[in-house]
């Protein structure tokens, strides 16, 4: 009776009933949802960045159907994360977090907008949702523009040149507008090219493109806005990454939008969704910001390199065209579904008595959203910056309509539960329908959970048959390159780590090589972390121990040019520096080397080999258990180099330093 009398008079259709008899009542508030006395500010979406670096990288090599359902999952609306902004790497031939992304402009007199995978991917988030927003933002630039400096801003006009470009090539080539453009991930912001690249965006009718500033920390880009009126009259988003849902005073005193432009960054499991979810409320209730981003969109990329998994989805097995739908996909679906840029978060404190948070939000025309997490702390820490304690209880809360929500009568209710313990937790499904009785409706609510209540009924959890099981990499593999008109730059499955390895056609080679692979990046770039002095791109399972890797290369720079395969690779990333494994050289003055490390200073052997530039020769590389032996055009160079660490790791292949080498008729077994 006691239930029955619950559900009709306040409308509890959620969460348990009343308290048993004899048990300890739980803690109740009350809530006042109104916007009789205006809004709060305005929502600007929820998106997530694919770059920064190279963490889309396997997803282009799916077959069909895989492909697109990864991209209805991220991107179609109602249907499953639904985001509205994608975020992506202005590629700048450099190091980038999980990878190199190719520049649009390899070099001065050179321009391409068909490099890479960030066209094609903001197409088919347009194809998806034509109203999706749009962000280009580099990590690293390529080395001409620095002239040598490792720095973008001492030729300002250059580098605005440069960001230009590529937003005109984005539309002229692809019809894609860009809604958004930052300044230099994490790195230092210069006032002068800020501005000098608000002035050359207007110079090209590029009005309607908005700046980001400076996605790094609140400071010292909020003072100095707060103090150079010019500034403040340019940049029109502070962005901040990793604000851990706080802000600063500065910030708000400079009445911008303030987004926390880069966040999440968590290993995507349901811990990592329970972060997800908290810092979704929590970065408006705590920070006033009006847009959450994530790093990364989909993990596609060899999970082994740094941050494996960190996407919001998992698609790295493009050979085998297994791919999962994370739990943070139908977090990200409790808001995504049932809010719009444009819409207005109301003036509401949005903290839960008990722990935990809400948002509310409207489109102005009676349309209500109501976003409600109770994550505990244990279960939604992201991975920076530290979490301070806090708790949550179980609760029971009361929300009371006022203004012009007075007269709703139903929400829709989509609910996700977090089982820490079993593992089987129930994420974004819909419960039957709440009656609001007079304005107001309660219900209990229980740790790590997540309630959304709208006026919308748009909502849906949509899926495929399930794709099929993963799969190891092909222990034998084979890639000839030979490919007319290929679909992207970059050969299937090569993970470029330090450089640019693209398709080449060799006109000159009327022979069997007039389709390579070649390594373009010819100068140092104005690296975001610390690039290698050799260029390398791995290929392959990290869990390989025993293999015989067989290449066609060809050296193109004349005296001290050199070229390496290898195996047993055992870093990348950020940490590219520190490569070790068995790497296989021959260099252009005719003599080889095997070193256990791509820096080139651990010597397992030398000696001379007859190799020369502008030649193809053939090289094997051969490791078993302790052993390693080389073979040069199918004849034995050197053998018996007793190799220990590491156990296991990649293939790759790349150049002695920043310079052209080409590829061919790659082979492991």
């Amino acid at each position: 009776a006691a239930l029955l009398w619950g559900t009709i008079l306040l409308g509890c259709s959620c969460g348990p009933g009343p308290p048993r008899v004899g048990a300890a009542p739980l803690l109740a508030a009350t809530y006042v949802l109104d916007d009789g006395d205006g809004l709060g500010r305005e929502f600007d979406g929820i998106g997530a960045v694919s770059g920064g670096g190279a963490t889309s990288r396997l997803l282009v090599n799916y077959q069909e159907p895989y492909r697109s359902q990864i991209l209805d999952y991220l991107f179609k609306p109602n249907f499953g994360a639904s985001l509205h902004i994608l975020k992506v790497e202005i590629g700048g031939d450099a190091q980038s977090t999980d990878g190199t992304e190719p520049s649009h402009m390899h070099y001065e007199n050179d321009e391409n907008y068909f490099r890479g995978y960030e066209w094609w991917l903001m197409k088919e988030a347009k194809k998806r949702n034509p109203k999706i927003k749009l962000i280009g933002l580099p990590w690293a630039f390529p080395g001409w523009i620095g002239k040598g400096e490792n720095w973008p801003y001492d030729y300002p006009d250059i580098t605005a040149y440069y960001i230009i470009s590529w937003i005109l090539g984005a539309k002229q080539y692809h019809d894609l507008d860009i809604d958004y453009i930052g300044i230099w991930n994490e790195r230092a912001f210069s006032s002068k090219y800020i501005k000098l690249l608000r002035y050359t965006l207007d110079k090209h009718s590029l009005e309607q493109v908005r700046i980001i500033a400076s996605d790094r920390l609140w400071e010292p880009i909020s003072f100095d806005m707060l103090i150079d009126s010019e500034l403040h009259g340019v940049v029109d988003v502070i962005g901040a990454h990793y604000p851990g849902t706080k802000t600063v005073q500065n910030a708000i005193l400079t009445g911008k939008k303030l987004w926390s432009s880069e966040d999440y960054s968590t290993f995507n499991n349901d811990d990592g969704a329970g972060c997800w979810a908290r810092i979704l409320n929590q970065n408006y209730v705590n920070g006033n910001m009006t847009s959450t981003i994530a790093w990364n969109l989909v993990a596609s990329y060899y999970e082994q390199l740094p941050f494996g998994r960190c996407g919001l989805m998992t698609a790295q097995e493009p050979w085998s065209g297994h791919y999962k739908v994370e739990s943070p996909i139908w977090i990200t679906a409790h808001t995504t579904q049932f809010t719009q840029p444009g819409w207005s978060y109301l003036q509401v404190d949005g903290h839960l008595e008990g722990g935990g948070s809400f948002v509310a939000l409207t489109d102005g025309l009676g349309n209500l959203t109501i976003i409600i997490e109770t994550m505990s702390h244990n279960h939604s820490k992201c991975i920076r910056p530290p979490l301070p304690n806090f708790s949550v209880v179980p609760q029971r809360a009361t929300f009371y309509l006022r203004g012009s929500f007075y007269m709703v009568e139903t929400l829709q209710v989509w609910h996700s539960r977090f089982d820490f313990e079993s593992g089987s937790s129930s994420l974004f499904q819909q419960l039957r329908p709440l009656k609001v009785w007079r304005g107001r409706f309660s219900l209990n609510l229980n740790v790590d959970e997540v309630y959304t209540f709208t006026t919308l009924k748009t909502g849906r959890k949509c899926g495929f048959p399930e794709p099929p099981p993963p799969q190891p990499f092909p222990s034998s593999y084979k890639d000839d390159f030979n490919i007319r008109n290929p679909p992207f730059s970059e050969a299937p499955n090569f993970a470029d780590q330090t450089g640019v390895f693209e398709y080449f056609v060799n006109a000159s080679d009327p022979g069997d090589h007039v389709f390579t692979l070649r390594q373009v990046v010819v100068q140092r770039p104005i690296t975001w972390v610390s690039d290698a002095d050799q260029t390398i791109s791995v290929i392959g399972n990290f869990k390989w121990v025993n293999m015989t890797v067989t290449c066609d290369i060809y050296i193109e720079k004349p005296r001290d040019g050199g070229v390496f395969i290898a195996g047993r690779v055992d870093n990348g990333g950020i940490y590219v520096r520190r490569t070790k494994g068995v790497f296989f050289w021959v260099f252009a003055d005719g003599t080889y080397r095997v070193t256990g490390d791509l820096a080139g200073k651990e010597i397992l052997m030398k000696g001379l080999s007859g190799v020369r530039d502008n030649a193809w020769h053939t090289l094997t590389l051969n490791i078993q258990g302790n052993s390693a032996s080389g073979l040069l055009n199918g004849y034995p160079l050197w053998e018996n180099v007793t190799v220990s660490e590491p156990r296991n790791g990649w293939a790759a292949l790349g150049t002695r330093s920043f310079e052209f080498a080409q590829f061919d008729n790659f082979h492991i077994e």
